[in-house]
């Protein structure tokens, strides 16, 4: 039985959520602040978060931040607000989706269930190399840690996955849409900026000098490969 914790300050609305997740055969916990969030959530007990934006105590963009310097497991954020900064804000702290006020508990757990579909096939999978080693360069899919001249690098989710999968089909052009799609999913809330933005952040990480690339290229007008 998957294991999912809600941290939503509003009582009726994480009740309500807890009760159609726990219909569909979820084990269900709930906090109601942003400190009792964190605390659960560092454990790794859980593999899925439900992340309420707006919490007491403490915001669920920190919350967000601290949990994915630890945990690598798909977090779903919740929000009343519209704004594109917002998502991409939330996104680049690590979050894997976003789902905005008011929204259908069914649609709450057809995100849930699709994005844990997607992390146990990222990690379950037998297909792809387990290990990747590129000038100086470790990808490890098994531990899914990334090492640049053997000093890790705090990759969130979906960093590791855009990174693993560019990497695992190296000199090959993937348009932004297509990454979009293949890493978040043909539902996931946002578009193709969320993918600049992850690049960036991975340059910023992994490359000696993000401005000019060694691992990550753009092809302008096309996209992005990862050239060995």
């Amino acid at each position: 039985m998957k294991h999912i914790l809600i941290v939503e300050d509003e009582q009726l609305i994480a009740e309500l959520e807890r009760d159609y997740l726990e219909v569909n055969g979820f084990k269900v916990d709930i906090a109601t602040d942003g400190e009792q969030g964190l605390k659960l959530g560092l454990r790794g007990d859980y593999d899925l978060i439900i992340l309420d934006v707006m919490l007491p105590l403490l915001n669920g963009f920190e919350v967000c931040k601290q949990i994915r310097e630890k945990h690598q497991i798909p977090i779903l954020m919740v929000t009343a607000k519209k704004e594109d900064i917002d998502v991409i804000r939330g996104l680049g702290l690590g979050a894997d989706d976003y789902i905005t006020k008011p929204f259908k508990p069914g649609e709450l757990v057809a995100r849930v269930k699709a994005h844990l579909t997607r992390y146990e096939r990222l990690i379950g999978t037998k297909e792809h190399k387990d290990e990747i080693q590129i000038q100086g360069l470790l990808i490890d899919n098994s531990s899914r840690r990334v090492f640049v001249h053997q000093q890790e690098m705090n990759l969130t989710t979906k960093e590791f996955d855009l990174l693993y999968f560019l990497a695992n089909n190296p000199n090959r052009v993937f348009s932004k849409d297509h990454l979009f799609e293949r890493i978040w999913g043909f539902d996931a809330i946002g578009d193709s900026q969320t993918v600049t933005v992850h690049i960036r952040k991975l340059r910023e990480k992994i490359e000696i000098d993000p401005s000019n690339s060694q691992y990550i290229e753009t092809v302008w007008g096309a996209g992005y490969r990862f050239r060995i």
